[in-house]
Protein backbone atom coordinates (compact mmCIF):
# COMPACT_ATOMS: atom_id res chain seq x y z
CA UNK A 1 0.00 0.00 0.00
CA UNK A 2 1.48 3.51 -1.21
CA UNK A 3 2.43 5.95 1.70
CA UNK A 4 0.27 8.51 1.17
CA UNK A 5 1.68 12.61 1.20
CA UNK A 6 0.13 15.99 1.19
CA UNK A 7 3.00 18.53 0.37
CA UNK A 8 2.62 22.37 0.80
CA UNK A 9 5.04 24.64 -0.68
CA UNK A 10 4.51 28.24 -2.05
CA UNK A 11 6.05 28.10 -4.83
CA UNK A 12 4.77 26.23 -7.91
CA UNK A 13 7.37 24.56 -9.27
CA UNK A 14 9.01 23.35 -6.24
CA UNK A 15 5.51 22.25 -5.25
CA UNK A 16 5.56 20.50 -8.36
CA UNK A 17 8.85 19.72 -8.53
CA UNK A 18 8.35 17.60 -5.25
CA UNK A 19 5.18 16.45 -6.33
CA UNK A 20 6.82 14.15 -9.65
CA UNK A 21 9.69 13.43 -7.74
CA UNK A 22 7.65 11.10 -4.92
CA UNK A 23 5.11 10.11 -7.57
CA UNK A 24 7.98 8.65 -9.23
CA UNK A 25 9.18 6.65 -6.19
CA UNK A 26 7.87 3.32 -5.40
CA UNK A 27 5.44 2.95 -2.60
CA UNK A 28 4.70 7.01 -2.54
CA UNK A 29 1.63 8.91 -4.11
CA UNK A 30 1.09 12.62 -3.65
CA UNK A 31 -2.62 12.84 -2.57
CA UNK A 32 -3.20 16.78 -2.31
CA UNK A 33 -0.85 19.85 -2.99
CA UNK A 34 -1.48 23.12 -1.13
CA UNK A 35 0.25 26.39 -1.82
CA UNK A 36 0.02 28.09 1.86
CA UNK A 37 0.04 27.01 5.31
CA UNK A 38 -3.87 27.16 6.14
CA UNK A 39 -4.69 24.79 2.93
CA UNK A 40 -1.98 22.69 3.89
CA UNK A 41 -3.73 21.91 7.53
CA UNK A 42 -7.02 22.20 5.84
CA UNK A 43 -5.88 19.17 3.39
CA UNK A 44 -4.54 17.48 6.17
CA UNK A 45 -6.92 17.25 8.46
CA UNK A 46 -9.58 16.28 5.62
CA UNK A 47 -7.27 13.45 3.44
CA UNK A 48 -5.38 12.01 6.71
CA UNK A 49 -2.19 11.08 4.81
CA UNK A 50 0.66 9.21 6.18
CA UNK A 51 2.95 12.04 6.00
CA UNK A 52 2.82 15.53 5.41
CA UNK A 53 5.37 17.22 3.30
CA UNK A 54 6.25 21.28 4.30
CA UNK A 55 8.18 24.55 3.61
CA UNK A 56 8.80 26.63 6.37
CA UNK A 57 8.12 29.59 4.56
CA UNK A 58 4.79 30.06 3.43
CA UNK A 59 1.88 33.02 3.38
CA UNK A 60 -0.49 33.43 5.68
CA UNK A 61 0.27 30.42 7.80
CA UNK A 62 3.60 29.28 8.02
CA UNK A 63 5.04 25.44 8.18
CA UNK A 64 5.87 25.40 11.41
CA UNK A 65 2.48 26.87 12.69
CA UNK A 66 1.28 24.25 10.45
CA UNK A 67 3.13 21.38 12.19
CA UNK A 68 1.94 22.86 15.41
CA UNK A 69 -1.30 22.48 14.71
CA UNK A 70 -1.16 18.83 13.09
CA UNK A 71 1.25 17.35 15.42
CA UNK A 72 2.04 19.84 18.22
CA UNK A 73 1.47 18.49 22.14
CA UNK A 74 -1.98 19.39 21.99
CA UNK A 75 -2.92 17.16 19.08
CA UNK A 76 -4.81 14.33 20.10
CA UNK A 77 -3.95 12.41 16.79
CA UNK A 78 -1.44 14.07 15.80
CA UNK A 79 -0.19 13.73 11.52
CA UNK A 80 3.76 12.82 10.75
CA UNK A 81 5.21 15.96 9.18
CA UNK A 82 8.61 16.05 7.28
CA UNK A 83 9.54 19.93 6.99
CA UNK A 84 11.78 20.81 3.97
CA UNK A 85 13.14 24.38 2.98
CA UNK A 86 16.17 25.70 1.43
CA UNK A 87 17.77 27.58 4.98
CA UNK A 88 20.22 25.83 6.49
CA UNK A 89 19.16 27.82 9.99
CA UNK A 90 19.10 26.33 13.11
CA UNK A 91 16.26 28.18 14.64
CA UNK A 92 13.43 27.03 11.86
CA UNK A 93 14.65 23.52 12.52
CA UNK A 94 14.74 23.49 16.28
CA UNK A 95 11.33 25.49 15.95
CA UNK A 96 10.01 22.45 13.49
CA UNK A 97 11.39 19.59 15.94
CA UNK A 98 9.24 21.30 18.54
CA UNK A 99 6.31 21.78 16.89
CA UNK A 100 5.93 17.91 16.25
CA UNK A 101 7.93 17.51 13.10
CA UNK A 102 9.59 14.11 12.83
CA UNK A 103 12.01 14.84 9.99
CA UNK A 104 13.77 17.84 8.79
CA UNK A 105 15.69 17.98 4.62
CA UNK A 106 17.04 20.94 2.62
CA UNK A 107 15.91 21.02 -0.34
CA UNK A 108 18.98 20.35 -2.24
CA UNK A 109 18.49 16.57 -0.42
CA UNK A 110 18.09 14.95 -3.68
CA UNK A 111 14.80 12.26 -4.68
CA UNK A 112 16.91 9.68 -2.68
CA UNK A 113 16.60 11.27 0.73
CA UNK A 114 13.57 12.48 0.31
CA UNK A 115 11.89 9.29 -0.67
CA UNK A 116 13.74 7.70 2.02
CA UNK A 117 12.47 10.45 4.86
CA UNK A 118 8.84 9.86 4.03
CA UNK A 119 9.16 5.91 4.04
CA UNK A 120 10.90 7.01 7.84
CA UNK A 121 8.05 9.06 8.60
CA UNK A 122 5.14 6.72 7.57
CA UNK A 123 7.07 3.98 9.61
CA UNK A 124 7.37 6.19 12.75
CA UNK A 125 11.31 7.01 12.42
CA UNK A 126 12.50 10.22 11.98
CA UNK A 127 14.89 11.49 9.49
CA UNK A 128 16.76 15.32 10.04
CA UNK A 129 19.37 15.91 7.23
CA UNK A 130 22.57 14.58 8.38
CA UNK A 131 24.68 17.79 7.76
CA UNK A 132 22.68 19.46 10.50
CA UNK A 133 21.49 16.75 13.23
CA UNK A 134 24.62 16.81 15.58
CA UNK A 135 24.82 20.37 15.51
CA UNK A 136 21.27 21.35 16.06
CA UNK A 137 20.68 19.26 19.10
CA UNK A 138 23.58 20.36 20.43
CA UNK A 139 23.21 23.87 20.06
CA UNK A 140 19.68 23.93 21.28
CA UNK A 141 19.39 21.79 24.32
CA UNK A 142 16.43 22.99 26.38
CA UNK A 143 17.51 26.22 28.84
CA UNK A 144 15.49 24.26 31.45
CA UNK A 145 16.59 21.22 32.97
CA UNK A 146 15.56 17.65 31.19
CA UNK A 147 12.83 16.00 32.69
CA UNK A 148 13.79 12.73 34.68
CA UNK A 149 12.78 9.13 33.35
CA UNK A 150 9.53 8.01 35.70
CA UNK A 151 11.42 4.55 35.80
CA UNK A 152 15.68 4.13 35.26
CA UNK A 153 16.51 3.19 31.81
CA UNK A 154 18.22 -0.22 30.99
CA UNK A 155 21.67 -0.70 30.29
CA UNK A 156 19.77 -1.85 26.76
CA UNK A 157 17.60 1.38 26.56
CA UNK A 158 20.47 3.14 27.28
CA UNK A 159 22.42 1.66 24.31
CA UNK A 160 19.16 2.16 21.67
CA UNK A 161 18.93 5.83 23.24
CA UNK A 162 22.04 6.73 21.45
CA UNK A 163 21.44 5.09 18.20
CA UNK A 164 18.45 6.88 18.18
CA UNK A 165 20.51 9.90 18.56
CA UNK A 166 22.46 9.54 15.87
CA UNK A 167 19.46 9.13 13.74
CA UNK A 168 19.69 5.45 13.09
CA UNK A 169 16.04 3.34 11.66
CA UNK A 170 15.00 0.79 13.48
CA UNK A 171 16.30 -1.80 11.25
CA UNK A 172 19.45 0.02 11.65
CA UNK A 173 19.47 -0.21 15.67
CA UNK A 174 18.53 -3.86 14.79
CA UNK A 175 21.45 -5.06 12.74
CA UNK A 176 24.18 -2.98 15.02
CA UNK A 177 22.98 -4.03 18.62
CA UNK A 178 22.12 -7.60 17.33
CA UNK A 179 18.41 -7.65 18.39
CA UNK A 180 15.38 -8.09 16.22
CA UNK A 181 12.93 -5.26 14.82
CA UNK A 182 10.84 -5.89 17.25
CA UNK A 183 12.83 -5.79 19.83
CA UNK A 184 13.86 -2.51 19.04
CA UNK A 185 10.39 -1.78 18.75
CA UNK A 186 9.66 -2.88 22.15
CA UNK A 187 12.77 -0.74 23.66
CA UNK A 188 10.86 2.20 22.02
CA UNK A 189 8.26 2.30 23.12
CA UNK A 190 9.72 1.88 26.50
CA UNK A 191 11.85 4.72 26.02
CA UNK A 192 9.00 7.48 24.89
CA UNK A 193 6.99 6.13 28.27
CA UNK A 194 9.70 7.03 30.37
CA UNK A 195 10.78 9.62 28.72
CA UNK A 196 7.41 11.01 28.26
CA UNK A 197 8.47 11.63 24.62
CA UNK A 198 6.13 11.88 21.42
CA UNK A 199 8.42 10.75 19.04
CA UNK A 200 12.06 9.92 18.22
CA UNK A 201 12.94 13.53 17.73
CA UNK A 202 12.11 14.20 21.25
CA UNK A 203 14.06 11.23 22.68
CA UNK A 204 16.98 12.48 20.57
CA UNK A 205 16.78 15.70 22.00
CA UNK A 206 16.57 14.30 25.83
CA UNK A 207 19.76 11.78 24.93
CA UNK A 208 21.99 15.25 24.13
CA UNK A 209 20.01 17.63 26.95
CA UNK A 210 21.48 14.48 29.04
CA UNK A 211 24.80 14.54 27.94
CA UNK A 212 23.91 10.95 26.64
CA UNK A 213 26.01 11.70 23.22
CA UNK A 214 28.14 14.56 24.30
CA UNK A 215 31.71 14.71 23.15
CA UNK A 216 31.35 11.31 20.96
CA UNK A 217 32.33 11.27 17.33
CA UNK A 218 29.31 9.95 15.36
Amino acid sequence: MNVRVVVADDQEIVRTGLTMILDAQPGIEVVGAAADGRRAVELARRLRPDVCLFDIRMPGLDGIEATRLLAGPEVDDPLAVVVITTFDQDEYVYAALRAGAVGFLLKDAGPALLAQAVHAAAAGDALIAPSITARLLKTFAAAAPPPQPVEPLTDREEQVLVTVARGRTNGEIADELHITLSTVKTHIASLMAKLGARNRVEIAIWAYETNRVAGRKY
